[in-house]
């Protein structure tokens, strides 16, 4: 396996690439990510721990993605259990939790540092213990939170991106595959930056176009109607787009037959 270098014209291509797989199988995709936050939302209801749990499950829910990609890009239907591919019994299911624990305890010490600029209001609210109201989000503590908490998430996702795909078909042990990730993320940062920049735009044309949707029929109240539908959909785009961004990354031919475990029985 090999480090590889793209240009920045890159993070176009995998959006489109994202985008043209997704329209190759668009039902079994958004189902897929439905799945995915029907999941996440589940196991958040867990008394005590189920906010820990969600961010547990995380990594091991977007490299089920990536497997469903693999499948949908082969021309084939990805079946509902290929998302669950990390938890089927294998080499590297214990490392994928390993790897799991570390995105939540990273994750809370992020929201931990956020306490410190609006003392936990921001923290409360995103993990749904308070109310989001206009004069809660426009005070400047929570917007300093809100900024701290973006800040120190960037270097948390350049480290988690790739290391779900290096846990589960590379073999890397779990730091080993955070370093390797934030490193790739960083060789390429310009290629990531056109990435997301792609992805921003798209999100923003999708808010436009649903407010054109409802200013042509008269009712501004189909506005959050139409968005969402539509944000979901690109957000499925955006999932489906994750696997190209490794496969130009790292140099191996690891892709080259479909991930063993991806929707196949034990």
């Amino acid at each position: 396996m090999n480090l590889q270098i793209v240009p920045a014209r890159a993070g176009l291509k995998w959006a489109r690439q994202g985008m043209r797989t997704f329209w190759r199988q668009p039902l079994a995709m958004s189902g897929l990510f439905f799945l995915f936050m029907a999941t996440v939302s589940v196991v958040s209801m867990v008394p005590f721990i189920g906010g820990a749990l969600a961010l547990v499950v995380l990594p091991a829910l977007t490299l089920g993605m990536m497997a469903a990609t693999q499948v949908a890009s082969d021309g084939k239907f990805p079946m509902p259990s290929v998302l669950f591919a990390a938890f089927k019994k294998g080499p590297h299911r214990q490392t994928m939790f390993i790897l799991g624990v570390l995105y939540a305890v990273i994750f809370l010490v992020v929201m931990g540092l956020s306490t410190l600029a609006d003392g936990g209001t921001f923290a409360q609210v995103y993990f749904g213990g308070a109310p989001m109201t206009p004069e809660v989000v426009t005070t400047d503590s929570f917007q300093t939170a809100l900024w701290v908490s973006m800040l120190f998430y960037i270097p948390l996702s350049m480290m988690f991106w790739h290391a779900p795909a290096l846990v589960h078909w590379y073999g890397m042990p779990a730091v080993k595959s955070l370093f390797f990730s934030f490193m790739a993320c960083w060789r390429n940062l310009k290629a990531f930056t056109v990435y997301v920049f792609t992805w921003g735009v798209i999100f923003m044309s999708a808010a436009v176009l649903a407010m054109l949707i409802a200013s042509l029929l008269g009712n501004p109240g189909l506005m959050m109607a139409t968005f969402m539908p539509m944000a979901l959909m690109v957000a499925a785009m955006f999932f489906t787009s994750m696997l190209f961004s490794v496969r130009d990354c790292f140099s191996t031919d690891v892709y080259d037959e479909p991930p063993s475990s991806a929707g196949q029985p034990d």
